[in-house]
């Protein structure tokens, strides 16, 4: 192979990363907003929503859990 391909490779696998990494950081947001969004609907909503705002709650933690929370606050510059 040439060395046209490696870099060809190379390009890809940097973007590749780039990609995770932006998914990783937007899963972050995502789980910190879900879960402020579903602390306060299990406060004002009623018994029925409840449920649904725990099971939003519980998907935003593992969510967290997976992306962990400050990786979107560094990436998009939000809080330093």
């Amino acid at each position: 192979m040439s060395i046209l391909h490696y870099t060809m490779m190379f390009d890809y696998f940097d973007s590749v990363a780039e990609s995770i990494e932006f998914l990783v950081a937007l899963g972050s947001i995502i789980g910190v907003l879900g879960l402020i969004i579903g602390i306060l609907g299990w406060f004002s909503m009623g018994k029925f929503h409840r449920h649904k705002m725990i099971g939003v709650m519980v998907g935003s933690f593992v969510l967290l859990m997976i992306c962990g929370i400050r990786t979107g606050f560094k990436y998009f510059y939000i809080y330093h």
